[in-house]
């Protein structure tokens, strides 16, 4: 009986710990009840006929033969390589941002479980209606009220990188207008429902600076040192979208102007332009926070080690006035692996958040509303960037080197470019107490990104006579 007993009991044990739906099929993870609604929310809009990804994952056909892949790629959760390409790190640092495509853990293994399971279909009645797609669905954020065309350039296949300007075009703008989102997509002529790998192999763009300025009569653009410049487009970008209270001023009789573009091969002859679409604010919007410019990063002291990882770039920043934190965007290079941002108040040291981070995806971070680090003047800003320079990172082409600052891939860039806003002392105080109340927060409660949002605040002292 010791033999036998020594023999079941783990069997017993390993049976016990499988999963609930494996004795039954009531509960069985399949395609249609299961897959298909998360393949929706967070693939199909890339994954199909004429989107950007590699292969369509729409019909139970088209996706069971991947769910290998699927499955190793979602698993990789905030890791270069993952899918969805959404990089915030789950335990730690705030969590509620705009347009999260990311996966639950709930999700992730339901996919495993449905790929290690026999991809089983299941019942097509349980399945969601299928997703209506048209031309309109490159630009996410909304189809703009503005779309600018930026001049055709080729890209020669095994050619070197290119750095140039652009020929300066008109937005056509007869009024002025504020603006509450801006995207940047590249139309190009390369069949994507041909293609595999990155999603670097489908563009030639890897990035845009760009700014608006008037032209004077000889037509050179009459730049202001305070005017803020638009958000950099980089290959796989999201769109920007600005705070309620904000917007850029696109004014009447204005270029697009732009002074530093970077081409590379894809590795095919293509030729492609950049499409720019603005969203306006009604007309006689008036902002009330204005835009702060400032950027938090080390663009000169870089040194990459070669077949090292885990190696850390560290840069620091003052805020000057009160600032709300709109988005998180790391910019790195290929070593580039992970970025935190961190603020420093006082005696509280406090991460805003933590992202993976893929050169072939370059994702900007737009907090929520009611989630938005409220930071008071004086913070320190403490952003550190993880390099791995070794074999086990697929975007660097030869980890011998040794790598410092420069624009090229092979060098280094190490920035924050997220969106910030100026407030005064009025409007500070004056979000802090809509944060308290939108989230009902009481003296002994913690928010993260907002000192002093639970403190005690002193009245201001008046004289008797007053």
């Amino acid at each position: 009986m010791k033999y036998f007993s020594k023999i079941l009991l783990p069997v017993i044990l390993a049976l016990l710990a499988l999963p609930a739906f494996s004795y039954g099929q009531s509960n069985e993870i399949t395609f249609h009840k299961d897959i298909e609604p998360i393949l929706q929310r967070s693939c199909q809009n890339c994954h199909r006929i004429g989107g950007g990804g590699p292969m369509p994952l729409v019909t139970f056909d088209e996706v069971a033969p991947f769910a290998g892949l699927i499955e190793f790629k979602t698993g990789l959760r905030d890791e270069a390589g993952a899918m969805p390409p959404w990089y915030v790190e789950k335990n730690i640092g705030i969590q509620s941002f705009k347009n999260d495509t990311s996966l639950s853990d709930e999700e992730i293994a339901a996919i495993s479980t449905w790929a290690r399971s026999g991809t089983p279909k299941g019942d097509s009645a349980d399945a969601p209606e299928p997703l209506a797609f048209d031309d309109s669905i490159k630009w996410k954020a909304g189809e703009p009220d503005l779309v600018v065309i930026l001049p055709e350039i080729t890209k020669l296949a095994g050619t070197a990188d290119w750095w140039g300007e652009l020929e300066t075009v008109p937005t056509g703008m007869t009024e002025d207008r504020y603006i509450k989102s801006v995207e940047v997509v590249e139309v190009n002529d390369v069949d994507m429902t041909q293609l595999a790998g990155t999603v670097g192999g489908r563009y030639i763009f890897h990035h845009m600076l760009w700014f608006t300025a008037k032209l004077d009569e000889e037509g050179n653009p009459q730049r202001s040192l305070f005017n803020a410049p638009w958000p950099v487009h980089e290959v796989g970008r999201n769109a920007d979208i600005f705070d309620a209270n904000t917007g850029r001023l696109l004014q009447a009789g204005s270029a697009i102007v732009s002074d530093s573009i970077h081409l590379h091969s894809n590795g095919r002859d293509t030729t492609g332009h950049l499409e720019i679409g603005f969203t306006f604010h009604e007309r006689g919007f008036e902002p009330k926070y204005r835009d702060s410019i400032n950027f938090t990063g080390n663009g000169v002291d870089i040194s990459i080690a070669p077949n090292q990882t885990d190696q850390e770039l560290h840069a620091y920043s003052i805020l000057e006035s009160h600032t709300k934190i709109v988005s998180f965007e790391p910019h790195l290079h290929a070593p580039g692996s992970r970025m935190c941002l961190e603020a420093i108040w006082g005696h509280q040291v406090e991460t805003l958040s933590c992202v993976g981070y893929d050169h072939n995806w370059v994702r900007t971070y737009q907090f929520q509303d009611a989630a938005a680090p409220l930071l008071p003047k004086g913070t320190i800003l403490h952003i550190t960037g993880y390099m791995n320079n070794t074999e086990t990172n697929i975007n660097i082409p030869d980890p011998r080197n040794w790598q410092g600052s420069g624009n090229r891939s092979t060098q280094n860039m190490f920035l924050d470019l997220g969106i910030r806003v100026s407030m005064n002392q009025e409007q500070f105080l004056e979000a802090m107490e809509e944060r308290q109340q939108v989230l009902n927060l009481g003296p002994n409660d913690h928010v993260v990104g907002c000192p002093l949002c639970t403190a005690t605040l002193v009245s201001p002292v008046t004289d008797a006579d007053d």
